[in-house]
């Protein structure tokens, strides 16, 4: 089982050097509004950072999740892995925004005024959708995420989850021709007036969205299946009407390039055509790019730039890594992607600090804004080195463990138990 998981991690290296890259994306993105804001003005007439590398983590995410899952071959071991990988590392970042925000340096966003909304946002990382509060601020991702996983288990679970082109296409539909008429956050505000209030909306979308992934997590047959698609219209209703940032045209947006992700790790296994894998992948990014040159004309047009090279690039660099992958990767970026996912968490917290500590920040030279930056980098790999070790990686342990233990039993042949993706088999 331990050389099964060094060779897995020999093998996914360049993954974990992509998640590192774009990670730095989203670093130099939020330090660059408070350190090296020349840089920034120039750089971003063309690119904007932060898109670039969250729109590279979804293609990431999109490639490596279902693979997760149909290698498990059960719902359950799936969202065992999921809770012990995501939240714990979460649940850090969440409480230290609390603890920086009681010691003035940071901010919770204003959920300190509404803090059972909050919670119940935080509770399955939906806070983009419930009209909660995104603390620390990178964490609407969580939420896009969070729905992606609950599709694909879904998908999964009724056996079509290797339609991912079919998927890929529907959502780059969504963000090109519905993009410019969804609303935005339709059930918070139907809550406000209806006198109901968003606090009983979020208890009803947590226990629906929570009650079937337990009930799809009982690997019984019928009951996984209709758990598992009550949970994701739920997600779907939420994404399509009720997100709350940043675009109305960014739920097809991240969908289809999730889903792109998947296409393309169908074509690298073999279940699809390359060529019919390339033709697709083509169709949605000149979608997904057209979405918001349409939708986002009223930005402007260097919006509309920023817009369409943050979509191509990220494309761009993901395929870039994927040609590369057998070349051996530099140690030290893969293990920057093994940290990554403090690092995304964990650097708003300290860039939140340093703008609330007068004595460093006021206006420097570009010398010393250099110096300033790298420092405040150093201190955030390390901090995410402490809490990787510290508490992702062992949580992750733990989960295998509990996986194991909790692990549904294959049913023998000729039992007279269904069989299937519900039990097992992808």
């Amino acid at each position: 089982m331990a050389k099964d998981r060094r060779d897995d991690a020999k093998r996914l290296a360049w993954l974990d050097a992509v998640r590192g890259f774009a990670a730095l994306l989203v670093v130099f993105d939020h330090g660059s509004t408070l350190l090296l804001q020349s840089a920034r003005d120039y750089l971003y007439h063309v690119l904007d950072f932060g898109e670039y590398g969250v729109f590279v983590f979804f293609l990431v995410s999109g490639y490596i999740i279902p693979a997760s899952l149909e290698r498990k071959g059960s719902v359950r071991s799936f969202w065992i892995s999921r809770a012990f990988r995501l939240y714990p590392m979460f649940a850090l970042a969440v409480g230290a925004s609390a603890i920086l925000y009681a010691l003035r340096l940071g901010t919770l966003d204003g959920g300190e005024h509404h803090p059972f909304t909050s919670v119940t946002g935080w509770l399955l990382m939906l806070s983009n959708l419930l009209n909660g509060v995104n603390a620390p601020n990178v964490t609407w991702t969580l939420s896009y995420e969070m729905v992606f996983y609950l599709l694909i288990a879904a998908l999964f679970s009724w056996n079509l989850h290797r339609r991912s082109g079919t998927w890929a296409l529907t959502w780059a539909g969504v963000a090109l021709i519905l993009g410019g008429i969804l609303p935005m956050a339709a059930i918070a505000h139907w809550a406000a007036r209806s006198g109901y209030g968003q606090p009983l909306m979020n208890v009803i979308a947590d226990v629906v969205i929570l009650g079937g992934i337990v009930l799809a997590a009982t690997e019984r047959g019928k009951f996984t299946r209709i758990g598992g698609a009550v949970a994701a219209l739920a997600a779907l209703v939420l994404v399509t009407v009720n997100s709350t940032y940043p675009y109305a045209w960014s739920s097809g947006t991240i969908l289809g390039l999730m889903f792109t992700g998947t296409l393309i790790y169908r074509a690298d296994q073999g279940q699809v055509s390359k060529r019919k894998a390339a033709v697709i992948a083509t169709i949605v990014l000149a979608a997904l790019v057209a979405a918001g040159v349409w939708h986002g004309y009223a930005y402007g047009g260097q919006w509309r730039a920023q817009w369409a090279s943050s979509v191509l690039l990220a494309a761009l660099t993901f395929g870039l890594a994927l040609t590369c992958r057998r070349f051996r990767i530099p140690g030290v970026l893969a293990w920057l992607g093994l940290i990554s996912y403090s690092v995304y968490l964990l650097h708003p917290l300290f860039f939140n600090a340093y703008r609330d500590i007068p004595a460093l920040h006021h206006a420097h030279p570009l010398s010393t804004q250099i110096w300033l930056a790298l420092a405040i980098l150093a201190v955030i790999v390390a901090a995410s080195a402490a809490t990787y070790y510290g508490v992702e990686k062992p949580m992750q342990r733990l989960g295998r463990v509990v996986a194991r233990k909790l692990a549904a039993p294959r049913p023998s042949a000729g039992d007279g138990k269904e069989t299937g993706p519900t039990t097992g088999r992808g």
